[in-house]
């Protein structure tokens, strides 16, 4: 599978962010803290040197993982989406036939999934369900609660 990441413009700015905070914040405080619990003593007993170097481990991680992705990201424009199926983007309505409730989602990247404000995941079940589907077409989706049906409704930018 492909390592590339799509995302809107505001999402890699965010993300651009909050790799600086890390680095010019966090990134210090952790090399503070170690050099703190180093003054307190015997290394090999010291509980809270250990607990400070799993933390700046833990972070570093956090930092390459931010690169990875920054390095890997793609910026759409929505006016560059196809709204003639659905693809990531895309905000699709569509109507649950299990319970007839109408639903609009935006499909992005799993970093600006936010259910509550209807954006979901394109790695999601539903997501993945959708995805190439046209106006008019059903996706069935395999949830923990049995199968569910989408007719996707519209597709818009």
């Amino acid at each position: 599978m492909s390592d590339t990441i799509y995302v809107s413009k505001e999402t890699l700015e965010l993300m651009k962010a909050e790799l600086h905070h890390l680095k010019s914040v966090e990134r210090p405080a952790a090399s503070r803290a170690i050099a703190e619990a180093r003054e307190k003593g015997d290394l090999k007993e010291n509980a809270e040197y250990d607990a400070a170097k799993e933390a700046q481990g833990m972070l570093e991680a956090k930092i390459k993982k931010m690169e990875s992705d920054m390095a890997n990201a793609r910026i759409l424009e929505a006016d560059s989406i196809d709204t003639s199926k659905v693809s990531i983007l895309t905000k699709v309505t569509v109507t649950n036939l299990n319970n007839q409730k109408v639903v609009t989602y935006q499909i992005v990247s799993e970093k600006e999934a936010d259910l509550k404000s209807g954006k979901i995941s394109v790695t999601s079940p539903i997501g993945q369900g959708l995805l190439g589907k046209v106006v008019g077409e059903v996706a069935e989706v395999k949830a923990p609660a049995g199968v569910l049906k989408f007719k996707v409704e519209q597709i818009t930018a």
